[in-house]
């Protein structure tokens, strides 16, 4: 009989405990964890479980992925002139090597999938320019003078590692400014567009999308203009208003892109909350609107729910976040770990988002390299210019919580407890069929939950101000 027993117990091992009846009953849940007193840094926790029950009586995250929402394109951030520039410039090999693993592998960091690219200079860049720069009084309607140099020397090279690191990275080109001598200023600095080269500018991103496409980095969305309402004077900018950004997209940059063959996606606005009349001025072209993706938001003013209202309003069409910057206004990590979970992980998801980006992926310990605009800003990384030493920002923490989780191509799906005293959360459901939830508690004092889920639920625990991930995968065969 004894031998019998050591025959059985030799069998399980080898076929595993489930066939002797022993298997585990109830989901695993991982957990990561970031404390505003920065103790844990998305940290991993203990497993919890699946249990049976769940109490009515207790503060409760209801999940469903039965109703789901749109479909993620990822979280991640600006690779502007000054962020490349530092990352190719101011890194030994090993620590660009480690810093952009740490920036763009889900296993090794936090997985960044959509970077937003400026087509030519922003204020953070190391000067001003565009892709067909001539000398004052010259002009090139047919572009032959068009050409992506500047960006061969270190963006384009960060962008394929970057790309090598994640191949799921998208990329979104956003123009400052037309060429100075397409604008009625004569310069990047100031004015709009002119008439008379509409379709040469249309013509401009064909050749943009067309370029990167051939250096191996295909472009996912365009923005007609960054900040079509913000004109400043010390760095490119160009004024467009809504009436004319419609009238550009249906007769110039829509047909273009089409006649070139490339499905390259036409995402309108990119600027504030504040001014949501401005994409619906533009949807209501419907010439102009069967070119159009979505509208892109900016988080310097207004509210989130502005998002919702233009999704309420053209539901067919999509949204995207696509700039906020942290900087040495905010230099508290607890309050600032705070403000990108409620407005833009949680806030600009639940309102609807397939992006949500940070402004400069990375900035040195000045808030540069810059020429004009924001003294203060901070990366979601700083690169000490001197040194080479890199810091991993609050901002880096907060949107890990969702980059390293949720993949491209998840579903946004139903989960519960946004009213008072509940814990903030979204829900996400990857295509592998695991279910991500990332929860944030803004009460002053530790919380206790429940999270509920096909009949059963597990109890976690989150400190006052803190930001967690729960992450589990339905049993094999589950849907």
């Amino acid at each position: 009989m004894r031998n019998f027993a050591k025959f059985i117990l030799i069998i399980c091992l080898i076929v595993g405990l489930a066939a002797c009846g022993t298997e585990e009953k109830y989901v695993s849940v991982r957990v990561w964890l970031t404390t505003p007193d920065k103790s844990r840094l998305l940290e991993r926790q203990a497993d919890l479980s699946f249990g049976p029950g769940g109490s009515d009586n207790e503060t409760a995250v209801d999940i469903d992925e039965a109703q789901a929402y749109q479909t993620m394109d990822g979280f991640g951030a600006s690779m502007t002139d000054a962020s490349a520039w530092l990352i190719a410039n101011r890194l030994a090999p090993e620590r660009r090597d480690e810093l952009m693993a740490k920036l763009f592998d889900r296993t090794e960091g936090i997985g960044i999938s959509y970077l937003r690219v400026p087509m030519g200079a922003s204020d953070f860049s190391l000067s001003h320019y565009s892709y067909d720069d001539l000398p004052a009084g010259e002009s090139d309607p047919e572009l032959k003078r068009f050409s992506i140099k500047h960006d061969e020397a270190y963006i384009i090279p960060t962008l394929l590692q970057a790309r090598k690191m994640n191949p799921d990275l998208k990329l979104m080109g956003s123009p400052w400014s037309a060429p100075g001598w397409m604008k009625t200023s004569d310069s990047l600095i100031g004015g709009s567009l002119k008439n008379e080269y509409s379709g040469t500018y249309a013509n401009y991103f064909v050749k943009f999308i067309q370029t990167y496409e051939a250096a191996g980095l295909p472009v996912d969305a365009v923005t007609p203009q960054n900040e079509p309402h913000h004109v400043p004077a010390d760095y490119p900018g160009m004024r467009m208003e809504a009436v004319q950004q419609a009238e550009w997209i249906k007769h110039d940059l829509g047909p273009a892109l089409s006649n070139a063959g490339l499905d390259t996606k036409i995402v309108i606005w990119d600027h504030n909350w504040d001014e949501a009349y401005y994409p619906m001025t533009v949807l209501n072209d419907p010439e102009a609107s069967r070119y159009i993706a979505g509208t892109a938001f900016h988080g310097y003013a207004g509210e989130v729910s502005s998002q919702s209202k233009v999704k309420e309003a053209y539901p067919d069409k999509d949204i995207y976040f696509t700039e906020s910057s942290g900087g040495a206004w905010a230099p508290n990590f607890g309050d600032n770990l705070k403000w990108d979970m409620q407005n833009l992980i949680i806030g600009a998801t639940r309102h609807f988002a397939r992006t949500v980006l940070k402004w400069n992926l990375a900035l040195d310990e000045k808030g540069g390299p810059r020429t004009g605009g924001c003294q203060d800003c901070r990366g979601v990384v700083t690169i000490d210019s001197a040194t080479g030493a890199y810091t991993l920002n609050e901002e880096y923490y907060a949107f890990g919580h969702a980059s390293k989780f949720v993949a491209p191509g998840a579903r946004r799906i139903e989960s519960t407890g946004l009213e008072p005293g509940s814990i903030e959360n979204v829900a996400f459901q990857n295509p592998d069929g695991s279910i991500v939830l990332v929860a944030f508690n803004s009460a002053d004092a530790e919380k206790t939950f429940v999270v509920r889920w096909k009949g059963e639920s597990f109890r976690a625990t989150l400190p006052a101000g803190a930001a967690a991930t729960y992450v589990w995968s339905p049993p094999s065969g589950a849907k």
